[in-house]
């Protein structure tokens, strides 16, 4: 807002101007924003017709199992804890793929792709998954090896609304997660 002032799209009002992808509150990354409605509506269709890719890098408590695969799921609020969001029956669907970067001493870094985007979507289904992000007090638990949870959107791809190109753009890792996977941490 402070950059482009009133050229955003104005389809989310004015509380959240032009914002098309957002990320979790302590989620490190990528956002996507619109500069006006005709972008905006055309990222929102890819984005509901599953070709906007959205990849993600997390570290998980634990040593995961599986090489890779996916959590199919649904999501929705969690009967007791109104802040958070859980795997219920009748939520909305949900589906994560993941794949194991690399294993360390006590957790493991993830890549995931989103399928959906819903809210906290990650974070619920490796805690669904008994591996919650380190670091994530709502999901699992705070860490004193990071201040938040490792949660990382690296890289989007999407059509361009304006010349209909392949676009990608990525964020490079975070230096409070690039020290968790150094040897010497």
């Amino acid at each position: 807002m402070f950059h482009c002032g009133d050229s955003l799209s104005g389809i989310n009002g004015v509380m959240r101007p032009g914002i098309v992808h957002r990320i979790d509150k302590n989620t490190s990354g990528l956002l996507i924003v619109a500069k006006n409605d005709l972008a905006h509506t055309s990222l929102a269709e890819q984005i509901k017709a599953h070709s906007f890719t959205r990849e993600y890098h997390a570290v998980v408590y634990g040593g995961f199992q599986a090489d890779s695969g996916t959590v199919d799921a649904p999501i929705g609020r969690h009967p007791v804890k109104r802040k958070q969001m859980a795997v219920v029956a009748g939520g909305r669907n949900a589906v994560t793929h993941y794949s194991v970067t690399e294993r360390f001493e006590g957790f493991t870094h993830l890549s995931l792709r989103l399928e959906t985007g819903r809210t906290h979507q990650i974070r619920v289904h490796t805690a669904f998954m008994g591996y919650p992000l380190l670091g994530d007090d709502l999901y699992g638990e705070a860490s004193p090896l990071i201040s938040r949870q490792a949660l990382h959107c690296e890289k989007m791809t999407f059509q361009s609304p304006e010349n209909g190109r392949i676009v990608t753009v990525t964020a490079p890792l975070p230096e409070d997660m690039l020290c968790l996977m150094t040897p010497d941490r």
